[in-house]
This record gives structure tokens, C-alpha cells and sequence, in this order.
């Protein structure tokens, strides 16, 4: 068995599916080289959080960043715009 590998989410999802397919789980795990124990650890997770895949309205924490980025740059872009207003009344 592999030691320490970090499996993407991708791969995880891919080697879980497997098994939801119909795939003996021990030639998934003989194959991709995990324990058994692991493979239902990953399964048990997908299964819990599967509902998310459902709720459109909820946002990733790098999704809520990015918003909020996003609208501080908006906000300086209109503080710069009403600047240069003002100095092309001065002139």
C-alpha cells in the first residue's frame, strides 16, 4: 500500500464512484493502492456532503473573498472617478 500519497478531491471522487458502481472494493483498493478502511472513510464523507451539491445559493469561502474583492475594487474605482470629476471642474 501506498504511504502518505495526498489524493486530489478529484481522485477521491473517482475511486469512491468506482465502488458506487459496482467495482469490487477490494480491486479498488488493490488498484489505487488504499486500504479498505480509507476507502470507506472517503465514501462515508462524499455520502455526508452529497446534499451540497444541491444548494446552488451556498458559496465557497474562496467564492465570498472573491465578492468581497471585488467589490472594494468597484468602490475605488468610483472614489477615483469622482476624483477626477472634481478636477476637471477645477480646471
Amino acid at each position: 500500500m501506498k504511504i502518505n500519497k495526498k489524493w486530489s478531491s478529484r481522485q477521491k471522487f473517482k475511486i469512491v464512484m468506482e465502488g458506487l458502481k459496482g467495482k469490487a472494493i477490494v480491486d479498488i483498493c488493490n488498484d489505487y493502492g488504499i486500504s479498505q478502511s480509507m476507502y470507506y472513510r472517503w465514501k462515508d464523507q462524499f455520502l455526508d456532503n452529497a446534499h451540497d451539491v444541491f444548494d446552488l445559493n451556498k458559496r465557497t469561502s474562496k467564492e465570498t473573498r472573491l465578492v468581497r474583492e471585488n467589490d472594494k475594487l468597484k468602490q475605488c474605482l468610483a472614489e477615483a472617478t469622482l476624483e477626477l470629476k472634481k478636477m476637471e471642474e477645477d480646471w
